[in-house]
């Protein structure tokens, strides 16, 4: 099946990176997201106010698949009992604070040998995500060399559809020039990736799974992939050199 495949679009979230708490880290972004707002409120008491507000906007998103934009998110959502005149101009800062305040994204090792690779054999590569921040991610590929290897940076915080609404599938397919068909999806969630790529026709799709996620939730049924992988480098042995590339 990867002999048809042109484009290879990943997912950012405990595929290419993964979240390592650190206490110290979060305590000071609390701070900081507290002092930004001018609570009166403790960092901690803040917060957790803030995420039950969130888990409640999460939800909605999850029923609509449509993801609200960052300054919505907070006038509406986060903080609807703040002058929205004061936090609208705000809603990007608070945006990747709140990101922050849930622990450190870390690339896992392997992530860049592997996109370079998979440039190298001649793959046009892409991300999808559900993303709350619309720079977050671009700037992360920039700061560590990656974005130049990147044909398309499709998010939910700026298209507005979230995964696994195929439309997103379907945009990011449209923006490197490549029929869903000869795309292959790259996640974590056999549901919601797997779904989604399935219903915009894309030809195939890999799951990242770690060993304790794949104990208690073996893909099975329509949530089936037609690839498993226990880290990034595995990619490799699904996509070899494409013949029409000569590589470098």
């Amino acid at each position: 099946m990867s002999q048809n495949i042109e484009a290879i679009f990943l997912d950012t979230g405990n595929t290419m990176r993964v979240v390592i708490k650190d206490a110290a880290f979060q305590n000071y972004t609390r701070l900081q997201l507290a002092k930004l707002v001018g609570t009166q409120e403790s960092p901690d008491s803040f917060c957790k106010k803030l995420s039950e507000r969130y888990e409640a906007s999460k939800k909605k998103s999850k029923e609509t698949q449509f993801q609200v934009p960052e300054k919505e998110l907070w006038t509406r959502w986060m903080l609807p009992d703040f002058p929205t005149e004061q936090i609208k101009p705000l809603a990007g800062k608070l945006t990747r604070l709140w990101i922050d305040q849930g622990g450190r994204r870390v690339p896992r090792p392997d992530v860049k040998q592997t996109v370079k690779e998979l440039k190298k054999r001649g793959y046009t590569l892409g991300i999808i995500a559900n993303s709350l921040s619309e720079t977050e991610i671009p700037e992360w590929l920039e700061r560590d060399g990656l974005a130049q290897y990147f044909s398309a940076v499709v998010l939910s915080a700026k298209l507005g559809y979230r995964k696994p609404k195929p439309e997103i599938y379907v945009e990011a397919a449209r923006l490197v020039g490549v029929e869903p068909a000869r795309c292959s999806y790259v996640g974590d969630n056999p549901s919601r990736d797997i779904l989604g790529a399935r219903m915009a026709g894309f030809g195939m799709v890999i799951i990242l799974l770690e060993a304790a996620t794949l104990q208690k939730e073996p893909p099975k049924g329509k949530f089936k992939p037609d690839g498993i992988i226990r880290e990034c480098m595995d990619l490799l042995n699904f996509f070899p050199p494409r013949d029409d590339h000569p590589g470098e």
